[in-house]
């Protein structure tokens, strides 16, 4: 199993506070049958700053102590970049990584709390300049929830998602968890990952969130999930079905509650 969104990284960002805690963190990932793991920590968020560089250096001493204490799992770099104007600079000139570097994917977080007027021309600079942008647990933004026909439309022109296995088994509240359902019958996400911060409170849940989508959908989802994350990893086209508009009945019954 891969894990494409993960803040092991010691020390960097408001995940792993401690090389002890990553180490944790790796061995939970273990049990769990994650054999590898984007190590994706903040940047440009207003409270940490990541240029891709550091991040490729402090991958490569966690893989080092990892292989010292034979876990056996593998950290590969990535970066989860809060949406900004300077983004494809960002990209070009290298402060901006791809996740595993080559991939030509590309992680964008949103504010939690809306989605800023210029997105959709980002998400399209984004891509004409030869990047697949994917935006992250989209079904924690309040303005998405709200509306999630503004998802629809950047998922119709070209942008992909990836859920956390968190809201797939309600761990981030109720309302978030049909959301997330939502998203998934509706093709408006492609991925499944962790964004585990710690052993914790905000643990990896994997294993559970995929019984859950395979019991709730069926093993052919299950299974597409776990294959756009291989696909994703070495750089090949994922799996996305036809995005389709989240009915308004299900929507005023999730507002309702």
């Amino acid at each position: 199993m891969i894990d494409i969104h993960c803040h092991i990284l010691p020390g960097v960002d408001d995940g792993a506070r401690t090389l002890t805690e990553s180490l944790a963190m790796a061995h939970e990932a273990a049990s769990q049958g994650i054999q590898k793991i984007i190590a994706t920590p903040h940047h440009h968020n207003g409270s940490f700053d990541n240029p891709g560089q550091d991040v490729i250096g402090a991958v490569e001493y966690l893989n080092w102590k990892f292989q010292e204490e034979q876990i056996p799992v593998e950290i590969v770099p990535g970066q989860e970049p809060r949406i900004n104007g300077d983004v494809v600079e960002d990209l070009k000139r290298g402060d901006i990584l791809p996740l595993n570097v080559t991939s030509g994917y590309v992680f964008i977080e949103l504010p939690s709390s809306h989605v800023p007027q210029y997105t959709t021309q980002l998400l399209f600079d984004v891509q004409i300049a030869g990047y697949k942008p994917i935006i992250v647990h989209p079904e924690r933004n309040h303005e998405l929830m709200d509306n999630p026909d503004k998802l629809y439309r950047m998922v119709k022109n070209g942008a992909l998602t990836q859920i956390t296995a968190a809201s797939v088994v309600g761990k981030n509240g109720g309302k978030v968890q049909k959301f997330t359902n939502q998203l998934v019958e509706a093709n408006l996400t492609h991925f499944v990952a962790s964004d585990a911060h710690n052993v914790k409170k905000r643990g990896f849940y994997m294993q559970d969130a995929f019984e859950q989508i395979k019991k709730q959908f069926g093993n052919m989802m299950q299974y597409q999930f776990m294959e756009n994350s291989e696909a994703l990893i070495v750089g090949k086209p994922i799996h996305a079905d036809e995005p389709e508009r989240i009915k308004a009945k299900k929507l005023w019954g999730l507002l309702r509650k």
